[in-house]
C-alpha cells in the first residue's frame, strides 16, 4: 500500500522536513502545498532530484515521488499531514498581534482542508506548537489521538545529547524526558531520571548542575536562530521520526502535545506512537513540585487558548 505524507509550508522547516523524509524512505509519495506557487513549484523539483538520488528499491519497493498539491484537500487524503506553516514577524507587530495571525493562518490550512480522511494523523509543527495543536485538535473533526504536535520530542533529545557528552557515555543509556508545556515552562524530569537503568543523581555530572543543562536546553533553539536564522535541521529530523513511527506502527514512546482531557488541552508527555496516532500516554513520575510546576504553566496555556478562541480569531 503506497504511504502519502502531505506537507504544508515548504519554507525552511518545511523543506527540511521533506529532504529528511527522502533520505530515511518514510513514504512512498509526498505532496506539497504551499500559497506562494513559485516556492512550492521550485521545492518540489529540487526534492525530486533528491528522490531520485536516494532511490531505493530495497526500501519500500521503490523510489519516492515528490508532487505539488494544487488544493490543501490533497493533503487532506494523505496518511499524515504535517502543518509546518506560519509566519514571520512584521516590523510594528506586537507579539499577541503575531500570534493571532499564526493562528488564523492554521485555522484557515484546517478549514480548507475539510473534508479530512478518516483515518488521516495531522501532526503539527507551527509554535506555539501546543496552543495550535489544542486548537487543531478542534478543528479537525478527528479523534483526539489523530492530531499531535512535536512537542518537547525535540528538547528531550537535546537534554539527553548534554548529559551523555557530560557524562562520556551513549545518549541511549539514558533515560530522561523533557514534558509539559513546550517552551521556557517545559519541565525535566530529573526526579526520574537514570543511566542504565540506575539513578541518575546530580552528584553524577561532572562539571554542570541538572538546571544549567535544561537551561542550556532551553536556550538551545535561540542561539541556533541568532548564529544562522533559523532552526530547521533538528526539528526536520525529528519530524521523520515520528513519521516513520506512525507509518510502521511501531509502538514507540516519543514526548509529543497531544490532548489531555483532565486539562482540556494539548501538551507534551510521552506517548505511545502507532499507526492510529496517539495510542497512549505513558504515565511519568512526578515529584509534587514538577507537578505543580507542570501544572501552573498548562493553566497560563488554557488562559492563552481561551483568549484567542474569546476573540473569535479567524
Amino acid at each position: 500500500m503506497t504511504s502519502r505524507i502531505g506537507i504544508i509550508g515548504v519554507g525552511p522547516v518545511g523543506a527540511a522536513a521533506a529532504y529528511a523524509l527522502l533520505l530515511q524512505h518514510v513514504a512512498r509519495e509526498l505532496w506539497v502545498v504551499d500559497i506562494k506557487l513559485d516556492r512550492r513549484d521550485g521545492q518540489v523539483r529540487d526534492l525530486a532530484d533528491v528522490a531520485a538520488v536516494v532511490a531505493n528499491p530495497k526500501s519500500r519497493g521503490a523510489g519516492a515521488t515528490v508532487r505539488a498539491a494544487t488544493h490543501h484537500e490533497v493533503a487532506a487524503e494523505c496518511d499524515i499531514i504535517v502543518i509546518t506553516a506560519g509566519s514571520k514577524y512584521t516590523i510594528g507587530e506586537t507579539s499577541m498581534q503575531h500570534l493571532y495571525r499564526k493562528v488564523s493562518i492554521v485555522r484557515s490550512i484546517v478549514a480548507a482542508m475539510q473534508p479530512i480522511r478518516r483515518d488521516a494523523v495531522l501532526l503539527v509543527v507551527s509554535n506555539p506548537v501546543d496552543l495550535l495543536t489544542s486548537l487543531v485538535k478542534e478543528m479537525a473533526g478527528l479523534p483526539a489521538g489523530q492530531v499531535l504536535g512535536t512537542g518537547t520530542e525535540l528538547d528531550g533529545v537535546r537534554l539527553r545529547a548534554l548529559v551523555a557528552s557530560e557524562m562520556g557515555t551513549p545518549a541511549s543509556s539514558i533515560n530522561l524526558n523533557v514534558v509539559g508545556v513546550h517552551g521556557p515552562s517545559q519541565l525535566a524530569t530529573w526526579s526520574t531520571a537514570t543511566i542504565n537503568d540506575q539513578p541518575l543523581h546530580p552528584t553524577l555530572l561532572s562539571t554542570h548542575h541538572p538546571t544549567l543543562l535544561a537551561d542550556e536546553c532551553k536556550r538551545r533553539s535561540e542561539a541556533i536562530v541568532h548564529a544562522k536564522g533559523s532552526t530547521e535541521y533538528g526539528i526536520a529530523a525529528v519530524i521523520a521520526r515520528l513519521c516513520a513511527a506512525i507509518l510502521d506502527d511501531e509502538q514507540s514512546t516519543h514526548a509529543v502535545s497531544h490532548f489531555q482531557a483532565e486539562f482540556g488541552c494539548c501538551f507534551s508527555l510521552p506517548a505511545v506512537l502507532g499507526r492510529e496516532g496517539v495510542v497512549r500516554t505513558v504515565a511519568v513520575e512526578l515529584t509534587e513540585a514538577e507537578r505543580v510546576e507542570m501544572e501552573r504553566s498548562v493553566r497560563l496555556l488554557r488562559g492563552r487558548i481561551g483568549s484567542v478562541e474569546g476573540d473569535g480569531v479567524v
